[in-house]
């Protein structure tokens, strides 16, 4: 069978190598401990689980959903944007409901990128940015994130051909999978370079409530200028463990709103109507389980910081997201070691980009006790 040719030019995805080698290991009746995917293994909080339960027994959730989300979930959307970031939103025509985040990644390269066009991805990344441009037959030009730049973009770097032909710029922070932050000050100059260039920003912005030791990330829409020339991506997966419902939101520019949603109602038919109820309930509820998930991560991030310390190895301790940024000399090599001699699975960093080369990444997504087990072994390999 012949595929299409746009499929010759992804890349394997990174997640599913990884499950691939995972189920290969427990095949062998080796005891994994997977420190990889970023995937909760806290419960969703039991408030909203019943939500969900009360919403699907109403036979009036069974039908289609409206394309661009309930009312009531945009305007839940929009109440948590002010009371969290101080930011008013239009639910109308500033708010969109997602299929996750992922989905409204994916699908607005398709809305504002011809073929041909550049769109600028950081390097390390998510790597559906670099995915979605392509198949909406776009270029990526790649922004490399650098610990002595505290893994932050240098536009200035930026050719100004490239600045030319670019339509979108992605950004992620607090950052997957650097665990880096970023100061509002840094946003102000992505709206500058974006007012100057003509360029859409996207902010992935899915970690800004997994925080630590008092850090409150921002919102990029809180910066003067940000609704004229972006929007901002969310998802209700890492804050509340939702992961499987695939709930999320984008928010900002009603044009570029508008147009995200012009592609959806071309591709998808929106997302369910008793998980957008529950959406509501998560959001507008209190959030005291937002604070009990950090508090675990925090320890989690704790015992793990220390142990790769005392293991030798140099790593600063994330503010923000449930990742830690490990630099080794070969992201490939020590991953395999991790894997094939202590049974551990980390994410090396070259599958987040090139500039993701001599680093790993470890998820916090495992217990206590899985954690120091897992440091356990390394000590073992590394002693």
């Amino acid at each position: 069978m012949m595929y299409a040719q746009r499929l010759e030019h992804l890349p394997p995805y990174l997640f599913a190598r990884i499950d691939a080698m995972k189920a290969e290991k427990r095949a062998q009746g080796v005891d994994v401990i997977d420190l990889g995917v970023g995937d909760p293994d806290l419960a969703t909080p039991s408030h909203i689980i019943d939500a969900l339960v009360e919403a699907a027994r109403n036979p009036a959730t069974h039908h289609y959903p409206d394309y661009t989300g309930m009312l009531a979930f945009r305007e839940a959307v929009a109440e948590w944007y002010r009371n969290r970031f101080a930011i008013e939103l239009d639910p109308k025509t500033e708010v969109l409901a997602l299929i996750g985040s992922k989905e409204g990644i994916a699908h607005i390269p398709e809305a504002f990128v011809n073929p041909g066009d550049y769109v600028l991805v950081p390097s390390p990344g998510y790597p559906v940015y670099q995915t979605s441009t392509l198949f909406a037959e776009g270029k990526t030009w790649n922004m490399p994130l650098l610990e002595e730049n505290g893994f932050l973009p240098d536009f200035s770097a930026i050719p100004s051909d490239v600045c030319a032909k670019s339509k979108l710029m992605f950004l992620n922070y607090p950052n997957n999978p650097t665990g880096a932050i970023a100061p509002l000050s840094f946003f102000e100059e992505a709206v500058e370079f974006a007012q100057e260039h003509d360029v859409i920003i996207v902010h992935d912005n899915a970690y800004s409530e997994i925080a630590f030791d008092g850090y409150r990330a921002p919102s990029f829409l809180e910066v003067r200028g940000a609704m004229d020339v972006g929007v901002e991506m969310h998802s209700l997966s890492k804050t509340y463990n939702m992961t499987g419902w695939r709930i999320g939101m984008a928010a900002g520019s009603a044009d570029i709103i508008a147009g995200l949603g012009r592609v959806k109602t071309n591709v998808d038919s929106g997302a369910f109507d008793a998980i957008q109820m529950a959406g509501i309930t998560a959001l507008t509820s209190s959030q005291e389980c937002v604070e009990e998930s950090c508090a675990v991560y925090k320890e989690r991030r704790d015992v793990l910081v220390s142990g790769l310390r005392e293991l030798g190895f140099e790593v600063t301790s994330p503010k923000a997201t449930f990742y830690v940024w490990l630099k080794v000399d070969d992201s490939m090599d020590f991953a395999a070691k991790m894997l094939n001699e202590a049974g551990i699975v980390v994410t090396p960093g070259i599958g987040f980009g090139d500039a993701g080369e001599g680093y790993v990444r470890f998820a916090i997504t495992r217990s206590v006790e899985r954690i120091e087990e897992a440091l356990e072994r390394m000590r073992g390999v590394f002693a």
